[in-house]
């Protein structure tokens, strides 16, 4: 049986969380730090979820309330800046959009808000500045997780921009996941990060103060859809081997790229020091499946017309997006909620939100 959340949990929430949400609320967002705190030695996997178009959200909260697992939901720097990224969803908006779900559908498992890859593509004034204005803005919105990726540079300026990056969310003690190893796009070749390589990357950001609690690496994993006929390829004793080199340091693997992977390999990653599973892409799918035949029409036409991936559709026909009729966004929970139960069961996370909460309480 589920274990209801308690008052000692709830208090436990980041206090600019509480002023966001009101005292009164019991929506249970809580500190990734917290939470993985509690996870870090168990062969579980929370998986994060990138929501580019809403209507997923309430069925994925729906699977994880009845599955009793703690989830993650977030957007990373491309899908979510300042400006609403290519979907349209500043952080504002993107922080109204989960919690304002969680408080209609009585949703009271723990969960994070998680800024995804908050990319430093080189090593200019205005590349780094970006990045902070948007770490600022998710952290005044309310996110409680965040992952900055410099991972595009050189280790020492890695080690170096990741650290300049990281002191207002160490500041406030909250959780923080790094990268090393660039991961491509679904297609593109990237060389797999080494041992040799995280643990410089982690030894370097510990010398410097900064203690990250999760680790995304390139192990072979791709972002986006695979291609037709493309072998889905995951080193997972090379992720394994890194995992036993950074453990000592209170650090985890975070996975990304999940979309495409068979349920039966994404069920051994937990073996391996995997405890955060990215899935985006996936979500994406289940929305514009569900859509209403002539907006998804109209939506693949402005993609030819302006040569963009259908994923770049999201901004411009947003408000029409989230003016659906009710049959259609009935239909795209339902799917979502049929695929969230099958990744939670995946991901061997049933039962993790009650384990969050004896842990805590």
């Amino acid at each position: 049986m589920a274990l209801p959340v308690t008052d000692k949990v709830l208090a436990q929430r980041p206090s600019y969380v509480v002023e966001r949400l009101g005292k009164g609320s019991k929506v249970c967002l809580l500190n990734s730090k917290d939470i993985l705190r509690v996870l870090k030695d168990k062969k579980t996997i929370v998986m994060a979820c990138n929501t580019r178009i809403k209507h997923v959200i309430p069925g994925i909260m729906r699977a994880a309330a009845e599955l009793d697992a703690v989830v993650a939901f977030e957007l990373a720097k491309s899908e979510g800046h300042i400006d609403g990224g290519y979907t349209g969803q500043d952080p504002e908006t993107y922080f109204t959009t989960v919690t304002g779900y969680a408080e209609e559908r009585n949703f009271t498992r723990p969960f994070f808000i998680h800024g995804d890859h908050i990319t430093v593509k080189n090593t200019s004034d205005k590349e780094i500045e970006s990045a902070r204005q948007l770490i600022a803005a998710e952290l005044a919105a309310g996110y409680t997780s965040f992952a900055i990726d410099a991972s595009f540079n050189e280790l020492p300026d890695n080690i170096r921009i990741t650290t300049g990056l990281a002191q207002p969310i160490i500041e406030r003690g909250i959780g923080l996941e790094v990268e090393v190893g660039e991961i491509k796009s679904a297609g593109q070749e990237a060389m797999l990060t080494t041992v040799e390589e995280a643990v410089a990357f982690i030894s370097g950001l510990k010398a410097n103060g900064v203690r990250p609690d999760m680790l995304a690496i390139n192990n072979g994993s791709k972002h986006g859809n695979y291609l037709e006929g493309e072998i889905i390829f995951i080193d997972l004793e090379r992720t394994g081997q890194i995992y036993e080199a950074v453990k000592g340091d209170g650090v985890v693997i975070a996975q990304h790229g999940i979309t495409g992977t068979p349920l039966h390999l994404v069920g051994r990653f937990a073996d391996y020091g995997i405890r955060k599973g990215n899935v985006g892409t996936q979500w994406q799918n289940v929305a514009h499946k569900g859509l209403p035949a002539d907006l998804m029409e109209e939506m693949r036409a402005w993609a030819r017309e302006n040569n963009k991936d259908i994923k770049m559709a999201a901004k411009p026909f947003k408000q029409k997006i989230d003016n659906i009729p009710s049959e259609n966004k009935k239909m795209i929970e339902d799917r979502a909620y049929e695929e969230a139960r099958e990744l939670i069961k995946a991901f061997r996370a049933v039962g993790t939100a009650s384990i969050v909460i004896e842990g805590l309480s």
